[in-house]
């Protein structure tokens, strides 16, 4: 079976969609920031405060690569992923792109008081978030499918990625 690769802005549900999805399908589960963390042996926001956002993309380039090779995969991408288009060629290899969408002010909530965001670090948290939503716009059009979960839960949320895989599967 193809993995299903999950895209999409942060804090839209990747990761606890991607783990329930993996659930239901009984896939594997890996998410690329956790390999990042693991391969270098630092937390994300060490990595961009030590290293720069360029440093950090060649390990999400990696990380992508390791995790598109595996099989039955269900794999959590970063919010940035898509902002290098060989991310997408690498996970389309081998699985589906999926992108997960929501509106600003729900994504602004799924953070909360999360401060472990570096590309958010400075400024109006919500101003960013819109400005960069609209410059990544074109990247995550780059999906096989796209789901808004700005009006759904976790489960519903996981089962619209299920259908959506099982479309894409037919195809």
């Amino acid at each position: 079976m193809k993995n299903i690769a999950l895209t999409g802005f942060m804090a839209t549900g990747k990761s606890v969609v991607g783990k329930k999805v993996a659930d239901i399908l009984s896939f594997g589960y890996i998410d690329t920031d956790c390999l990042i963390e693991k391969i270098c042996g630092m937390k994300i926001p060490e990595i961009f405060d030590k290293y720069g956002e360029k440093y950090f993309r060649g390990l999400e380039k990696l990380a992508v690569k390791r995790a598109s090779r595996l099989k039955n995969h269900v794999i959590s991408t970063g919010g940035g992923v898509v902002l290098n288009p060989s991310n997408i060629v690498q996970l389309r290899k081998h699985g589906f792109v999926i992108c997960l969408k929501a509106r600003p002010e729900i994504i602004l909530r799924n953070l909360g008081d999360s401060n472990n965001r570096p590309i958010l670090a400075t400024g109006n948290v919500y101003e960013k978030i819109k400005m960069l939503l609209d410059e990544r716009q074109h990247f995550y059009e780059f999906a096989d499918y796209t789901i808004d979960i700005s009006e759904m839960g976790i489960n519903d949320a996981a089962l619209a990625v299920v259908e959506a895989y099982s479309m894409l599967k037919a195809r």
